[in-house]
């Protein structure tokens, strides 16, 4: 890790900007945490077409992630829409450039977890938080997730899990963040920045 002020990367790919809101939230929660801050970093989409690319900075909204961020992190939560119970390709096809990474156990004992968002109700919210754990386990990386102790857990009518936040966009909701789902954002990102500062002792 460098000298620089440890943080806790937020690290999300978003086509719609909900997963985007999401990761806002979890930077408020960060943010409680005396010793950490957040960095939010974003993944450009990916494309058929072999010729296209997108600008080394993007035009708006974060940053595009480097290995860098991710190398140099204290925690990371990562973040994606639901697709068929798994994260979205852009984000897949970033974290499978991190094998350097891996086979030097760079991440090894750090703390981390992921957040998603879905268009319905039961669309895999949970199916792509369990699945998106996998390549943090495989980087030796302490899971970390929502526990009970939020009551916004048991009182959400909308997204929130205990294995990470989670945001149901459907047409009851308008698409908006509800403060339930806020509240867990903000609650994970504050556990996960303390135990970052934890475990970085």
């Amino acid at each position: 890790m460098s000298d620089q002020e440890p943080y806790v990367l937020i690290l999300y790919y978003s086509r719609t900007g909900h997963t985007a809101v999401l990761a806002s939230q979890i930077a408020r929660g960060v943010g409680r945490v005396d010793g950490m801050t957040a960095r939010i970093r974003a993944v450009p989409p990916v494309s058929p077409d072999t010729e296209a690319s997108q600008p080394a900075v993007p035009d708006e909204g974060a940053p595009w992630a480097t290995k860098a961020d991710l190398a140099g992190c204290a925690g990371l939560a990562i973040g994606s829409p639901t697709r068929f119970g798994n994260m979205a390709a852009p984000l897949k096809y970033f974290l499978d450039t991190t094998g350097d990474l891996w086979l030097n156990g760079t991440l090894a004992g750090r703390p981390a977890g992921a957040f998603t968002s879905t268009g319905s109700l039961h669309g895999g919210q949970e199916a792509t938080l369990l699945t998106m754990m996998m390549p943090l386990l495989h980087h030796g990386m302490v899971l970390c997730g929502v526990p009970y102790s939020e009551n916004a857990l048991s009182e959400t009518r909308t997204g929130g899990t205990p294995y990470g936040p989670s945001h149901w966009g459907g047409n009851e909701t308008g698409g908006k963040v509800s403060d339930h789902e806020k509240a867990i954002c903000q609650t994970f990102g504050e556990r996960l920045a303390r135990f970052a500062v934890k475990l970085a002792d």
